[in-house]
């Protein structure tokens, strides 16, 4: 039954001030982090066409890159390691003197305050592109926890803040908890990737992270896209060990050609509406995309979760 004409809601959002008042979402700089992506040389800048105003970066220039980033008021990055040399196992991937584990060093050292995050995965790092460690063209789930595990753990001794699982194998959060635990780095968070489909939605950061498979697809260890129960029940596995689930902005773009979607061009999943990029008040760097934070999943909420490598 209706409560027109004593209720009326329209009230509210009268004036800009009334809707910002009783606003329930907003967003701040607080609540993003910044993907950088790393790779060998000296001086290296190179621009990343699906990804506007993102480049692989040497160690050197990753630095200055995120001095420029610490000046805007950017507090996070995740990083994601593009190697010299690609082997079956993946080995540069847990290698103490690999290319993210220099970034973390270089990055520790320099901007105390920063809080730093990995993409933890072997993807980068074999050469069939793959995530895990195969067996003709089978992934080997348990010996790949292992090395995605070990990962991790060299990623921690560098000095990261949170390492973030991307592989999709099962078992991954928990063996990596228990190895960080042992080795008496409790302090070390994970931002588990627990719904990571298998779409497209991700493609540009395949592209900017030399990752794409080199034969077949992800379908055996990445989650399908009809399967919402599957993605909920995932989550909550994940989230009994994990600090964080990570929620990312998938755009739906027609063609590689077409326009962008008003989102897409803005960086941002709110597009236009977003306070950041929308009020001309704070203006956040391109590439930024909403991370957990404050208002990350912990056992209960886990839509929004679009993900895909």
């Amino acid at each position: 039954m209706t409560t027109f004409p004593a209720t009326r809601l329209r009230r509210l959002r009268r004036t800009s001030r009334l809707r910002s008042l009783v606003r329930e979402t907003r967003l701040d700089l607080g609540d993003f982090v910044m993907p950088l992506f790393v790779c060998p040389g000296e001086g290296v800048v190179h621009p990343l066409e699906g990804l506007p105003g993102i480049g692989q970066r040497s160690v050197d220039a990753l630095v200055d890159e995120a001095e420029t980033l610490v000046a805007l008021g950017v507090s996070a990055v995740l990083l994601f390691g593009i190697p010299e040399e690609k082997d079956e196992e993946g080995s540069g991937a847990y290698d103490e003197d690999g290319i993210v584990q220099r970034a973390l060093l270089e990055l520790r050292a320099r901007f105390p305050e920063l809080v730093l995050a990995t993409d933890v995965c072997l993807c980068e790092y074999t050469s069939h592109g793959h995530c895990g460690i195969l067996e003709g063209e089978d992934i080997l789930n348990d010996v790949t926890v292992a090395h995605v595990a070990e990962a991790a753990l060299s990623h921690a001794v560098a000095g990261v803040d949170f390492v973030a699982p991307s592989d999709m194998m099962d078992g991954r959060v928990a063996a990596i908890r228990t190895l960080l635990d042992e080795r008496g780095l409790e302090r070390v968070g994970i931002m588990s990737y627990a719904a990571k489909y298998c779409s497209a939605f991700y493609g540009p950061f395949r592209d900017a992270a030399d990752s794409a498979p080199q034969f077949g697809d992800r379908r055996s260890y990445q989650l399908d896209v009809r399967n919402r129960s599957d993605a909920l029940a995932s989550s909550r596995r994940c989230a009994i060990r994990a600090g964080r689930l990570p929620v990312q902005r998938g755009d739906y773009e027609p063609s590689a050609r077409g326009s962008q979607s008003r989102a897409t061009r803005s960086r941002c999943r709110s597009g236009s509406r977003c306070r950041l990029h929308g009020s001309g008040r704070v203006r956040a760097p391109p590439g930024c995309a909403v991370r957990g934070g404050n208002r990350a999943v912990r056992g209960r909420r886990v839509s929004g979760m679009r993900d895909s490598r």
